[in-house]
């Protein structure tokens, strides 16, 4: 049997996470949307998404510390995203091309460690570089330049610490209380 090969039980696994995260980064628009709608009076509506980027760095996180292969982390995200889109993402297709760079700043991570003993290095570096790439990304597309340097600054920093509970700490100790429990195994 070819161990780089995927099985039908990585399929369904991948296609949970998938789904799951397409509901849950989802939901995290919409409580983007309202938090931005709350700070828009105060002139910080930009603001109102960041708090939540970091649960959109999670699916590659769960793919790849269970499917320890590479490239299974930014097919992961792509799908979420696009279940994300179909079900009512307002930003329509532009989320799939961030997806693919969430999924690479998170796959980049684990190849530090050649997809094998994942530890909260591994994904809060993932966290870190993700941040770096999607702000780099958001920062073109919405002219950061034009902004005051403190709300950009703002930006990076509440959108890190997003990151680093989220998709740093958080991916990491659901992984781990996941395999604790034997709901789901490890495999390379």
């Amino acid at each position: 049997m070819n161990k780089n090969k995927l099985e039908l039980k990585d399929y369904l696994f991948i296609s949970l996470i998938c789904v799951l995260f397409g509901v849950f980064y989802l939901l995290a628009v919409y409580a983007g949307g309202a938090l931005s709608a709350t700070l828009a009076p105060m002139g910080l509506g930009m603001l109102g998404y960041e708090p939540f980027y970091g649960i959109w760095f999670m699916a590659p996180v769960f793919t790849l510390y269970f499917i320890r292969k590479p490239g299974i982390g930014i097919i992961t995200e792509i799908i979420a995203a696009v279940i994300e889109v179909l079900l009512g993402n307002m930003f329509g297709i532009i989320v799939v091309v961030s997806a693919f760079i969430q999924g690479l700043g998170v796959e980049m991570a684990f190849m530090t460690k050649k997809y094998g003993d994942i530890t909260y290095g591994t994904t809060m570096l993932g966290a870190v570089i993700t941040t770096v790439f999607t702000f780099l990304w958001t920062g073109f597309r919405s002219n950061y330049l034009a902004l005051d340097w403190k709300l950009v600054a703002a930006i990076f920093v509440i959108r890190l610490v997003s990151a680093l509970i989220f998709t740093g700490y958080l991916s990491k100790l659901l992984c781990d209380q996941m395999v604790k429990t034997g709901v789901v195994k490890v495999r390379g």
